[in-house]
């Protein structure tokens, strides 16, 4: 049988597979196992098991990334990040909104510690969601600033979703870094503008906290900055070429315990769990990254990606368009998948496509970063608004934190667009 047929007859059960709930990753290893036996022989098939995970595993530039969860999982359980959201609501408090604005400004300090929107999320939620409570906030804004805010975990160094892309598409991960430290700062302006025009416009839902001290101000600086002189070291250091992606995380890591351990917050308990929660993050990462490269070369091998790649070439679209498309695409997938497998599953087949477009793949994966994690905000899916129901207990519906989430679901729409205006530029600031 043509391996063209094959090819994309894989595709076809792929979506089946992934439809009635098949793991990703195995749906991604059996269609890549499988469909090379059918399209060449047994021994293709059997090279591909012997050969794609450890050539995967091996990358040098992988291991950055159990270094990075280890760090984030560290300052979470020792409880290093928990003055964000105080010392934010000590500057930023009494303006209008001013809770949930600090909510978005420590949900992006703490996300330059964890590379994780769920990790974020669920950290900001049992530290902010009670206090915007108590404060009278509106619930479903409550929650949804803080699901939304959650998602700049995906875009702010150190980006788990931006180590994997930049692998995938062999593009700088320094420069993904310095682009998702870019648009994550302009995701955190657009939220903050947000809560801002809400609290103006219904004062009611959101209202005013009071100014403390001036003394009591910077005293809340004291207890972040450790936290604070650790990521500006580690990434200043990263962007000056002082050290590597992978030295910047074991740095990292090493610092983070150190700070936790002379601030006497370090426990034994506190270290197996940071220990046991990146093994089983890394875990599930790991094995749907590996399927995905497993797919990639099935469908390079039978040639999908190639004649994929001349159909878009023959519809002529302009930049523009064929970018629409691609982000109702993603915004699709993101819907009902979990990120990182939205984006291993579908980035093989782009990427050819990017090159007919003559489409930079450094902006490419900002803008795809951008896109999954605002399907972490929408329904049905939606893991960040789950997140956030189930800190809460269940006292606030999901229909409620999903109305919520609305306003920044379409904040961010306007940085995508703001994206594809200025992308020339964009490029021209982090290249």
């Amino acid at each position: 049988m043509d391996p063209l047929i094959i090819g994309f007859s894989g595709l076809a059960v792929l979506l089946v597979l992934i439809s009635i709930r098949v793991p990703i990753a195995v749906a991604l290893f059996s269609v890549a196992f499988f469909g090379l036996w059918l399209a060449f022989d047994q021994r293709m098939a059997l090279g591909l098991l012997n050969a794609v995970p450890y050539s995967f595993a091996a990358s040098w530039t992988l291991s950055s990334v159990p270094l990075f969860l280890f760090m984030g999982f560290v300052a979470y359980h020792t409880g290093l990040t928990q003055g964000l959201f105080r010392a934010a609501r000590a500057w930023v408090g009494s303006m209008p909104g001013g809770l949930a604005v600090a909510s978005v400004l420590a949900a992006g300090g703490f996300s330059a510690v964890t590379g994780s929107s769920v990790a974020c999320a669920a950290a900001m939620g049992r530290i902010a969601v009670p206090e915007m409570e108590k404060s009278g906030y509106d619930p479903g804004i409550a929650t949804g600033s803080v699901a939304a805010a959650g998602t700049i975990g995906a875009l702010i160094p150190p980006s788990i979703l931006l180590i994997l892309y930049g692998i995938q598409a062999e593009v700088s991960i320094l420069k993904l870094f310095f682009g998702g430290l870019v648009v994550g700062l302009i995701s955190v302006i657009g939220y903050s503008l947000t809560i801002t025009l809400i609290a103006w416009r219904r004062p009611e839902l959101l209202p005013r906290g009071v100014l403390p001290p001036m003394r009591e101000r910077f005293a809340s600086l004291i207890e972040v900055w450790p936290v604070i002189l650790l990521v500006v070291g580690i990434f200043s250091g990263m962007m000056v070429g002082w050290f590597t992606t992978t030295e910047a995380a074991a740095i990292g890591a090493l610092l983070t315990v150190l700070i936790g351990a002379v601030r006497r917050l370090l426990t034994f308990k506190a270290l197996r769990d940071s220990a046991i929660d990146t093994l089983l993050g890394i875990g599930s990462l790991f094995v749907v990254a590996m399927a995905a490269n497993a797919f990639t070369r099935f469908i390079a091998l039978t040639g999908v990606t190639d004649a994929i790649g001349d159909w878009v070439a023959a519809l002529g679209l302009s930049d523009v368009p064929l970018l629409a498309l691609l982000a109702l695409l993603f915004l699709l997938l993101g819907m009902f998948l979990e990120p990182i497998g939205a984006m291993l599953l579908i980035l093989p087949i782009l990427l050819p496509i990017l090159d007919t477009a003559n489409i930079s793949y450094l902006w490419f994966g900002l803008f795809v970063a951008k896109l999954l994690e605002i399907g972490m905000i929408t329904p049905p899916v939606g893991l960040n608004v789950f997140v956030l129901h189930g800190v809460a207990n269940g006292r606030i519906k999901l229909e409620a934190i999903f109305k919520g989430v609305s306003w920044f679901i379409l904040a961010d729409l306007i940085v995508v667009i703001l994206m594809i205006a200025t992308r020339e530029q964009l490029l021209w600031l982090i290249s």
